[in-house]
């Protein structure tokens, strides 16, 4: 069956929001076809309009700061494209703001590795990078690019960092030795009570409190034992945190004096001057972070905001910035002594000394898990 003109466009209009075109290639062809027919279509005026600004949602805190001052700024000043920022402190939460927005609405999202990139792939949120566009991918470690390209060969995301979720603690009331000695234990000090924290959030109390029951996180084989553990700590925790600036004032004033954390706000508050150690216990929970680019994006101005960020000069300063290490393959990319030092550094490059979550096995029991969870939260 032969397409009218107005279908063959609509239907490219499709193809190119749910990213299966480049904006260069769809321009390209609706502008042909539509001189040729003589056509305008209601979307034709906005599509055609140059790309102005690129949205980006992250972190925010500290680590957004250094993005912004080491990466979006310069980029803006080097094309005019403005990135227009976004932050949240749990991922879920933007995931639910991306489902009931227009596409496009969103476009970048600083993301928190495969385990939510499953969450985007089978969400249908995701684009296709062309890759040719990002030839600094090529400094990037393949061993963070590898769990990516199994669940989806054609990338939609570019690792961009990785850090810990180790155990920090204030020196003046807990020696180096005793955080040593108890390890994963010292989130569960009854020593402690009331002045415990951790982050809100399912992945990290079940991680923990495998570990704390001699289990392998990515292998639970008693989960009343786990689901007990969780309860126990609820009841000696002053709080679970929910963001990182939240974690980083209640440890700097005080307020907790152990909590799981994330190794770069705690790289930040020791840069401060605080008196916070840091941890990371043998099955430590490990983690990268990538650049997501969400379907119905500009992809050629998304994949050239992120090749400017992962160019080596950008990417180092951003790291310094917000203390985690960048994805640099530090084999291929000459990195500096800050970044050699920081928490959670892997000099091999081929992060066989981190233990990551297996997503499949997460991603199988997460919806039972977070419910039970939320159970717990509410006090149950």
């Amino acid at each position: 069956m032969k397409l009218s003109n107005t279908k063959r466009l609509e239907r490219l209009h499709d193809r190119y929001m749910n990213g299966d075109l480049s904006r260069r290639t769809f321009l390209g062809l609706t502008a042909a076809a539509a001189a040729s027919a003589g056509l305008s279509m209601p979307w034709m005026g906005r599509a055609l309009a140059a790309v102005t600004e690129v949205r980006f949602d992250g972190w925010g805190g500290t680590v957004q700061d250094a993005l912004d001052k080491f990466a979006f700024q310069p980029y803006t000043a080097k094309t005019g494209i403005k990135v227009v920022q976004g932050s949240f402190g749990d991922e879920n939460e933007i995931i639910t703001k991306i489902k009931t927005a227009k596409l496009g609405d969103f476009q970048i999202v600083h993301s928190s590795g495969v385990n939510y990139y499953i969450k985007y792939v089978n969400a249908g949120m995701t684009s296709e990078i062309n890759e040719a566009n990002i030839p600094n991918m090529a400094n990037v470690l393949q061993p963070m690019i590898e769990p990516f390209r199994k669940l989806t060969p054609k990338l939609s995301a570019v690792p961009y960092d990785y850090g810990t979720t180790g155990i920090a603690y204030n020196t003046t009331v807990i020696s180096p030795e005793e955080a040593k000695e108890k390890g994963a234990a010292l989130l569960f000090d009854k020593k402690y009570a009331g002045k415990i924290g951790g982050y809100a959030d399912m992945t990290t109390r079940v991680w923990y409190a495998a570990l704390a029951t001699g289990q392998d996180p990515n292998k639970i084989e008693d989960m009343d034992a786990i689901w007990a553990k969780v309860r126990e700590q609820r009841d000696l925790a002053k709080k679970f945190w929910g963001s990182g600036a939240e974690l980083m004032d209640l440890l700097s004033k005080g307020e907790i004096v152990v909590t799981d954390a994330w190794s770069g706000r705690v790289a930040a508050l020791q840069d401060q001057g605080h008196p916070i150690g840091y941890l990371d216990p043998k099955g430590s929970y490990a983690w990268m972070e990538d650049m997501l680019v969400l379907k119905g994006s500009p992809m050629a101005e998304c994949e050239e905001l992120i090749n400017f960020m992962l160019d080596p000069a950008t990417s180092i300063a951003v790291a310094e910035g917000q203390s985690y290490p960048p994805a640099l393959d530090p084999t291929k990319v000459k990195l500096t002594e800050k970044i050699e030092k920081l928490p959670a550094f892997d000099p091999t490059g081929t992060m066989e000394a981190l233990t990551f979550a297996d997503p499949l096995y997460w991603a199988e029991n997460e919806d039972a898990w977070t419910k039970q969870w939320d159970r717990i939260a509410k006090g149950a």
